[in-house]
C-alpha cells in the first residue's frame, strides 16, 4: 500500500508528465485555471451539503490537483515550488498555534480564534477584516466579516438584541419602500440580509447552508410541480396562480 508520501510523489510525477506531453495541460496558465478552481470548489461544497463522502473524496482530489498545477506553473517561472507552499503553511500553523507549540494558555476555541486574529495583525495585517477575500459570495462574506469582528468584541450580547436589530432593519426597509427611492430600498434590503445572517450565527445556523437547503428544496418541489402538470398534459405557464399554489401545497404536504 502506498504511503501518503508515495501517493503525493505519484501525483507530482503525473503533473510533470502532463505538463510536458499533454497539449491541454501545457497550454494552461494560472488565469485559465482560476475559473475551473472556483467550479471545483463549488462541486466540493455540493458534495459536503449532501454528505456524499464518495463525492467529497473525488472533489478533494480535484482541488489537490489544482494546487499542484498552480505550484508547477509557479516553479516553471521560478516563483516558488510545491515544497515552499507546504513548508509555508506548516510554519504559519506553528506560529499561529502558540498554545500547542509554545507556552500560551487558552481556555476554549474562542480564545484560539482571538489569538489567531491578534497574531495576523502582528504579522503585518492592517485590519482584522483584511483577510476576507473581496470576491467571496456576499452571504459567505457577511458571515466571515461578522465572525472576524467578533474576535475584537464587536458583537451583540444575546440573541434578543440581534432579533431587535432584525426588526429595526425591517422597519427601515418599510420606510424605504414607502419612499420609492430604489437606492434606499436596496441599501435597507442589504441591511436586513446582514442582520439575518447575524441572527443565524446566534442561532448556530449556517446561513449559507440554510439558504442552499432552501434552494434545493424549492428546486425539488418546483420540478415535481412540472412533472405533475405534465402528467395531465399541461404546462405550468398555462395554469393559474391559484392552480399552481394548490399544486405546490399538495407537493409540500407530501414531503
Amino acid at each position: 500500500m502506498n504511503t501518503e508520501k508515495d501517493a503525493f510523489a505519484r501525483l507530482l510525477n503525473i503533473m510533470d508528465e502532463l505538463r510536458e506531453k499533454c497539449p491541454w495541460d501545457k497550454k494552461q496558465t494560472i488565469q485559465s485555471l482560476s475559473h475551473l478552481t472556483i467550479e471545483e470548489t463549488y462541486e466540493l461544497i455540493d458534495a459536503i451539503s449532501d454528505s456524499d463522502w464518495k463525492g467529497i473524496k473525488e472533489e478533494l482530489g480535484d482541488l489537490l490537483l489544482h494546487i499542484v498545477f498552480y505550484a508547477k506553473i509557479a516553479s516553471e517561472q521560478n516563483h516558488f515550488s510545491i515544497s515552499e507552499v507546504i513548508n509555508g503553511v506548516c510554519e504559519k500553523l506553528i506560529s499561529r498555534h502558540p498554545h500547542i507549540y509554545g507556552d500560551v494558555k487558552v481556555a476554549d476555541e474562542e480564545e484560539v480564534k482571538q489569538n489567531w486574529e491578534k497574531l495576523k495583525l502582528k504579522e503585518g495585517k492592517k485590519s482584522i477584516l483584511g483577510g476576507v477575500p473581496k470576491s467571496l459570495p456576499s452571504m459567505v462574506k457577511a458571515i466571515r466579516l461578522q465572525e472576524k469582528s467578533k474576535q475584537v468584541g464587536f458583537e451583540w450580547e444575546n440573541t434578543h438584541q440581534v432579533w431587535q436589530k432584525v426588526e429595526e432593519e425591517l422597519s427601515e426597509l418599510k420606510v424605504a419602500i414607502a419612499s420609492k427611492i430604489q437606492n434606499d430600498i436596496e441599501d435597507e434590503m442589504g441591511d436586513v440580509f446582514f442582520s439575518l445572517v447575524n441572527l443565524s450565527r446566534f442561532l448556530q445556523v449556517d446561513a449559507e447552508n440554510a439558504l442552499a437547503r432552501t434552494n434545493k428544496k424549492f428546486m425539488s418541489r418546483f420540478q415535481k410541480m412540472e412533472e405533475a402538470a405534465s402528467k395531465e398534459n399541461r404546462f405550468l405557464h398555462d395554469m393559474s396562480l391559484e392552480e399552481m399554489d394548490a399544486l405546490w401545497n399538495k407537493i409540500k404536504a407530501e414531503k
